[in-house]
């Protein structure tokens, strides 16, 4: 059973080996973290549109079969039902932004909406298309119309959703088929129904796999493009996405953000007197500490070299305290020679005045790093451009 895994692992759900909490975000989007739930969004919404759009063409055209089939009155009312569902396919293909605050929420709405109008197309039409169904040639059109709901339940699989959203949104469109089997004053029977439910069921489990797979699969890419692989810390290009986006989250709703720029002292010494690989190392044991020091919503970024700039959401600067207290307790880990490793950081706030971008605050703190490695090292300056050694740092210090 193991081997068979391994298999399963190497071969379908490459590129990475799974481990416990990777099977648990193929099965949940609750463990998803802000930028992954953020890529996704934009991968649903792209996908919802390009088929959104095809839809808006073919749908219309599908009319002529109509013209040709059915009667006048029939023909009729199912061409407005075309032209109805062509207009909602043009709205949702129309091009949009992405919600700044609620992106994820925005993209399944708009793939729920796109799963159900081809369902209520068939629930309205079902008893019209009864009626209608006289002739060989109608009776096997309207035979093709029963299937709309399991064609939807397929289209599920070119989306990156868990097994959860795809079970989710796939009852909406059985519940709807069910329905309208019944309107037509027929019961359920098991005899009758059973293997059109069944094939419905597995397209619906064909649909969860591929989304499962294409959820571990892009989850995977994301990290490796968002991640620098020496230290674990984010890129600058995500950090500068990253960073984008919580400053406008910030001035939208009014919260502050601060950044603490953090330049390892006398770093270039390291890799002269002992060579890049301990160089390398000391980055990784200051990504490391930083890392567990900050909170579970912030970030820290790998600016550049062994620059780092940690993002503190919903922080104010007064706050900072409490986060450089425990990287003075813990320390920054040692130099080659034994020395404890110490950095000079910068403070900015999204609250300081005439600031205007994220750039110009990161501008901000970067120069106060400069100024503290100017006025000795291993040390801080404040937002408000106080100076402080890190030596003499008290929470109560750090608060005036």
């Amino acid at each position: 059973m193991t081997r068979l895994w391994q298999k399963i692992s190497e071969n379908i759900l490459a590129p990475s080996q799974l481990n416990g909490g990777q099977i648990l975000d193929m099965l949940t989007p609750a463990g998803r973290g802000m930028e992954l739930r953020r890529h996704a969004a934009s991968v649903i919404m792209a996908r919802v549109q390009l088929i959104a759009g095809l839809f808006a063409i073919l749908v219309p055209l599908c009319a002529i079969v109509d013209v040709l089939v059915f009667e006048v009155d029939t023909a009729t009312i199912l061409v407005g039902l075309r032209l109805l569902s062509a207009l909602i396919f043009i709205a949702l293909a129309w091009p949009r932004e992405l919600s700044l605050t609620r992106p994820y929420a925005q993209a399944m709405s708009a793939l729920l909406i796109l799963l159900l109008v081809p369902s209520l197309f068939h629930l309205i039409s079902a008893e019209t298309l009864a009626a209608a169904s006289q002739t060989e040639t109608q009776r096997l059109v309207v035979q093709l119309y029963t299937y709309l709901p399991t064609v939807v339940l397929g289209g599920l699989a070119i989306f990156p959703l868990t097994a959860l959203e795809a079970l989710l949104l796939a009852l909406p469109v059985i519940g709807l088929s069910l329905y309208g089997t019944t309107l037509n004053g027929q019961a359920l029977e098991l005899a009758q129904y059973g293997g059109t439910l069944w094939f419905m069921l597995m397209m619906l489990g064909v649909a969860m796999f591929s989304g499962m797979s294409q959820c571990h699969y892009m989850a995977t890419l994301v990290v490796k493009a968002m991640h620098d692989p020496l230290t674990g810390a984010l890129t600058r290009r995500s950090g500068e996405e990253a960073l984008g986006l919580l400053f406008r989250l910030g001035q939208m709703s009014g919260k502050p953000l601060t950044l603490a720029f953090i330049d390892l002292d006398r770093f270039k010494s390291i890799n002269d007197g002992f060579g890049h690989e301990a160089g390398d190392q000391c980055l990784r044991s200051l990504a490391e500490n930083v890392g567990q020091a900050l909170r579970r919503g912030d970030l820290l970024v790998r600016w550049g070299g062994e620059e780092f700039v940690a993002i503190l959401p919903d922080t104010p600067p007064e706050n900072v305290g409490p986060l450089l207290q425990r990287l003075r307790d813990a320390g920054l880990g040692k130099r080659p020679d034994g020395a404890p490793m110490t950095a000079s950081i910068g403070i900015a706030s999204s609250r300081e005045a005439d600031l205007g971008s994220w750039e110009n605050m990161v501008q901000r703190a970067d120069l106060r790093m400069y100024e503290a490695k100017q006025r000795g090292r291993d040390s801080v300056v404040w937002a408000d451009d106080r100076w402080q050694p890190m030596a003499q740092l008290s929470l109560a210090a750090s608060a005036g």
